[in-house]
């Protein structure tokens, strides 16, 4: 008979694959403020 534990490994790779996703989308963006044109600063 087929081992039935190869569904439990890939359930749990498949979990583990969507935690990172979800919190690699929803993580903070960093904003580049050295590319950014100082317009604040001319005046």
């Amino acid at each position: 008979m087929i081992d039935p534990m190869w569904i439990l490994l890939l359930e749990a790779g498949v979990a583990l694959s969507l935690l990172i996703l979800i919190v690699w989308w929803t993580r903070p963006r960093k904003k580049n403020d050295e590319n950014k044109p100082d317009d604040e600063k001319q005046e």
